[in-house]
């Protein structure tokens, strides 16, 4: 190569390696191994279960053909038979004319074949020839001949914004059946150092990934449906790709976004969260999780826009950023539904109340479906139990955010090759605390700020939890939060059980017009039982797996945008070393009083 070594840092993540400017002409985050290398994971599961359901879907119709050659070869043998009577004569004629009357059905079970044969064909082309062959014959294309049944390619993989290129190096270096990876990026500075980390990894790298220097959205919405997975990491909010975006993944596909803006999804700026994702954030202990499901919501409306609806295999909140895995399919009824899986959510101003409300429902009518909107309000005026108002957030996907099948797979893949993941002790934490979580229940409650609104003593997480499942309910950790409590128990058995804690464990007393004082002013309905109970302890807890790791090193978090420069008010975000060896003598201007100052911190 004719670039000069000496000037740049080589960079080593699994097996992928990198060149590395001290000038930051090119962004790159040492604390995003953890997101790279749980994407990473979720692709291997992904090819696995695409390689799967292509199987299924062939077995599927090599069964369908057989039943229909086997349906011809009786019809054929049922004409051969001479007819030994006219009543026979006018029997056979009765048979032929049910078979016939039997027809419309066939025929529309075949339109049916004939449209899920579309999606597995490779050209436009193809696909009118087999419309057409279908039409024409009224039977499903013999996939056994080949004709009509797409070969399962590797799948093409687009990072949108790819910087240095070390994620897409990784997915080609690492990944096996992977296929072409198009790395794209505005930035004329990021596509040279692309190109040269391609050169440098080798043949490997140079024959599967390619750079290119485009604007992500418009070489998304140039090729709609051709990409089997996209991954999607800007340096910030992702609502601006959102639109391109769902339109470039094939039906099938998986999309896996970031956002970096937790201070505008965590409720920082309600009024900025609105205009970027259609959605208000709430300032709730559960404000992460809520992140997590405004983001959903967002890229399911953007979906809908063309007919297609998500189904979310993995959502992961872990160090500064929301990280969400997808799967978009196009269907104009099952898009339908969408108002199901959106909740408003009403959050009491006085106390830690939390309720949803459903954007929609469902009435059965005859054998079909009417979508109705969903009933209102879901609170009074004021709480119920404490008497404060309530501030409406949302809408939040109010659905499940994950598949709690991929999730086992990624776990087993993670652990059965545990060498190949540098972050192998974080992802493997987090995702064995997102297997252990209650699927359909959103959001959280903190034990720490129910105790808080009552100023008494904590119980142990034990022995809450105990009182919860003795109340007959079910309760989880959260891989969001530590401390925070998912249970499908409703609000006022949350707090009557409090009530009977707070007997037990008497608190001074507080003003009249106290939320916690009116909470306690009332006799609890539910008399709780704080016996030990046999799930109230997680199996990663009775097994002692660490589930909450600290970071590896300092100033593990956001780094600075490519192409600043570098000086000592960043000390907070990169450290005093990193700052003391970016920063040369000839190149520090600045006045003595921040040279003093920063010489104190290095101190």
């Amino acid at each position: 190569m004719a670039t000069d070594l000496s000037d740049y840092t080589i960079i080593k993540e699994g097996e992928a390696e990198i060149l590395m400017h001290a000038k930051n002409e090119v962004f790159f985050n040492k604390t995003q191994v953890n997101n790279r290398d749980i994407s990473i994971a979720v692709l291997r599961t992904f090819i696995s279960k695409r390689k799967q359901e292509h199987e299924a879907w062939l077995s599927k119709r090599t069964k369908s053909s057989q039943r229909i050659s086997e349906k011809d070869s009786s019809e054929s043998a049922m004409e051969e038979v001479p007819s030994k009577a006219g009543q026979d004569d006018k029997k056979s004629n009765g048979e032929c004319g049910a078979d016939e009357e039997k027809s419309p059905e066939d025929s529309s079970t075949t339109t049916e074949e004939s449209v899920k044969i579309s999606e597995a064909c490779n050209t436009t082309e193809e696909l009118s020839e087999n419309i057409e062959g279908c039409s024409e014959t009224g039977k499903s294309i013999n996939i056994t001949e080949g004709k009509g049944v797409r070969e399962l390619k590797p799948p093409r993989v687009l990072e949108a914004l790819s910087a240095s290129g070390l994620r897409a190096l990784r997915y080609a270096r690492e990944i096996e059946g992977i296929g072409q990876v198009v790395a794209l990026d505005n930035d004329k500075a990021s596509v040279e150092a692309c190109r040269r980390n391609i050169k440098f990894n080798g043949s490997v790298a140079c024959s599967k990934v390619e750079s290119h220097h485009a604007d992500a959205r418009v070489y998304m919405l140039t090729h709609p449906k051709e990409f089997d997975v996209v991954d999607l990491d800007p340096y910030g909010a992702p609502s601006v790709f959102l639109d391109s975006v769902v339109q470039s993944v094939v039906d099938g596909g998986m999309l896996m976004c970031t956002a970096t803006d937790m201070a505008v999804l965590c409720g920082g700026n309600g009024e900025v969260c609105y205009s970027k994702y259609g959605s208000y954030p709430l300032r709730g202990k559960y404000c992460h999780e809520m992140a997590l499901r405004i983001l959903l919501a967002s890229i399911e409306s953007h979906a809908n826009r063309y007919k297609r609806y998500i189904v979310p295999v993995l959502s992961v909140q872990m160090d500064f950023y929301v990280r969400v895995f997808v799967r978009i399919y196009t269907s104009a009824s099952a898009m339908k539904n969408t108002p199901l899986k959106l909740s408003y959510v009403y959050q009491c101003t006085g106390c830690d109340s939390f309720h949803l409300q459903s954007l929609g429902r469902t009435v059965p009518k005859n054998s079909s479906v009417r979508y109705l909107p969903g009933f209102g309000p879901a609170v009074p005026q004021e709480c119920s139990d404490c008497g404060k108002k309530f501030n409406m957030g949302g809408p939040i996907w109010s659905a499940p955010i994950h598949d709690q099948e991929w999730v086992a797979s990624i776990l087993t893949d993670v652990k059965s090759m545990k060498d190949r993941y540098p972050a192998y002790e974080r992802i493997s934490a987090v995702l064995t605390t997102i297997s252990e979580e209650l699927p359909d229940v959103p959001l959280f409650l903190s034990l720490h700020n129910l105790c808080s609104t009552l100023k008494c003593t904590s119980p142990s997480a034990v022995m809450f939890r105990s009182a919860v499942i003795n109340a007959g309910y079910r309760i989880s950790g959260t891989h969001v939060n530590p401390l925070g409590l998912k249970s499908d128990a409703p609000m006022d058995v949350v707090w009557d059980i409090m009530r009977c804690w707070v007997k037990n464990h008497p608190v001074k007393a507080q003003p009249p017009d106290q939320p916690g004082s009116v909470i306690l002013a009332k006799e609890p309905v539910l008399q709780a039982n704080f016996a030990r109970a046999v799930a109230s302890l997680s199996k990663a807890q009775a097994k002692k797996v660490a589930r909450f790791l600290p970071n590896p090193e300092r100033h593990w978090g956001p780094k600075l945008r490519a192409g600043r420069q570098i000086t000592s008010k960043h000390v907070s975000l990169l450290g005093p070393a990193a700052i003391n060896g970016a920063i040369k003598p000839e190149e520090d201007e600045e006045p003595k009083s921040k040279k003093q100052k920063m010489e104190d911190i290095t101190s």
